[in-house]
């Protein structure tokens, strides 16, 4: 079965080794591609699944989708332990190494940039969302709002830098109540407890409202990276 070169992040030479047991899409442990000074983590993935085809074919596959989603994700966390990632779009793939490497070559000033811009920093998200009431026209959206408003400049006040998201959809995340803020949040990683029991103290203010803090993840939405991360093949 031929292979496609599966890319995760981009980010500099490791200052300490991933663990041994890690693995990535399809049990594969990933592999480090060195080039100009930066590093692809790799892996390789079924042509057969990651070809255009068959990308289209799992689109319907929500177990597969999510697993893949999974691995992916995994060998993120695991790199920003460790360093300082850039995230690639799920399903980056291309034909071999060498395309990988014209990859990094062509992009190598956006890389570099956002690389110098993240270092030592993480992101944090933070959503706001309405208990639901047993009625729901008794629910004070105006009042969510605005305290989901005040907490959004409280936090960027700390923050070096904040991204306000499209609020969560119910019916996709399944998560009850009405989504008034989801945010992320640039922290240097050395501040993060006091980012975090900032966020904690907000808690006791929020009254009947739900407030919920994920991360540290890798600062995707900081990149700064144009939509050429979206999927390619044949290394084009």
């Amino acid at each position: 079965m031929t292979g496609l070169r599966y890319v995760y992040a981009v980010c500099r030479p490791l200052g300490a080794p991933l663990q041994a047991q890690l693995t990535g899409i399809g049990g594969a442990p990933p592999a480090l591609l060195s080039h100009r000074g930066l590093i692809a983590v790799v892996s390789t993935v079924p042509e057969a699944d990651f070809c255009e085809e068959g990308l289209r074919a799992h689109l319907e596959d929500l177990d597969w989708l999510t697993a893949t989603a999974r691995a992916h994700q995994g060998v993120i966390d695991a790199l920003t332990t460790v360093t300082t990632p850039l995230p690639l779009r799920l399903a980056t793939v291309f034909r071999d190494d060498s395309g990988v490497r014209s990859m990094m070559e062509a992009r190598e000033t956006d890389f570099l940039r956002a690389l110098d811009r993240l270092e030592g920093r993480v992101e944090w998200g933070v959503r706001v969302f309405t208990e639901p009431p047993p009625d729901p026209a008794a629910a004070d959206l105006r009042a969510a709002e605005a305290f989901a408003d005040a907490l959004h400049q409280r936090l960027s006040a700390y923050a070096e830098a904040s991204r306000l998201h499209p609020p969560q959809s119910a019916s996709l995340s399944g998560a009850l109540g009405r989504n008034v803020l989801n945010a992320a949040y640039l922290v240097p990683r050395d501040r993060s407890e006091e980012f975090v029991e900032l966020v904690d103290r907000t808690k006791d203010e929020a009254g009947g409202l739900r407030v919920e803090l994920t991360g540290p993840w890798a600062a995707y939405s900081f990149s700064g990276l144009a939509e050429e991360d979206a999927r390619v093949t044949e290394g084009r």
